[in-house]
C-alpha cells in the first residue's frame, strides 16, 4: 500500500483539481481521507489518498500473461495442421474481403478446433465454442467452399 497527499486550494483548484482526478482514475485506490484546512485568510483541501502500486494503469499497459503464442506445428498431427494453415489463409482472405481483423472471422482456437472436426458443415461449426449463429451466417460458406478448393 502506498500513500499520496494533495493539497487543493479552496480559491484556485483548477489544475490540482486535474491532477487529482487523473492520480485517481490511474490507480486502484483503497481509502480517500480529506479535510478542510483553515489558517489565516487562506483554506485548502487536504486529501490523503492510499492506494495500490500495481494498478489499473499498469495492468491495461501490460502484456496479459496468459495470451501466451502457441506453436501449433508442434501441437498438432501433420494433417490436422495442413488444414489448420489452409484455414488461416482462407481466414486470412476473408478477413481482407470483409475489412476485418483475421480474429473477427474466427480464432486461432476455432479453427484449430474445426480442423479437428470430421467433416465441416455448418450444424458441425455450431459445436465449436465461440461459433454462434452471426459467424455461420457472415463466414460459413464462403470457408466450407473454399476448403473443398
Amino acid at each position: 500500500m502506498q500513500i499520496k497527499i494533495f493539497t487543493i486550494s479552496v480559491l484556485d483548484n483548477t489544475q490540482s483539481e486535474n491532477d487529482l482526478n487523473k492520480f485517481l482514475r490511474a490507480h486502484k485506490i483503497l481509502e480517500v481521507q480529506n479535510q478542510l484546512i483553515q489558517n489565516n485568510n487562506s483554506a485548502h483541501w487536504c486529501f490523503c489518498i492510499k492506494y495500490l502500486e500495481n494498478s489499473y494503469n499498469s495492468t491495461i499497459n501490460s502484456p496479459k500473461s496468459s495470451s501466451k503464442k502457441i506453436d501449433y506445428k508442434t501441437v498438432l498431427d501433420e494433417k490436422t495442421f495442413e488444414l489448420f494453415s489452409k484455414l488461416r489463409e482462407i481466414r486470412k482472405a476473408i478477413a481482407s474481403e470483409d475489412g476485418v481483423p483475421a480474429y473477427a472471422v474466427f480464432t486461432d482456437e476455432e479453427l484449430v478446433s474445426i480442423s479437428k472436426l470430421e467433416t465441416i458443415s455448418k450444424p458441425s461449426l455450431l459445436t465449436i465454442k465461440g461459433i454462434g449463429d452471426k459467424k455461420i451466417e457472415r463466414f460459413a460458406e464462403r470457408v466450407i467452399s473454399r476448403i473443398k478448393d
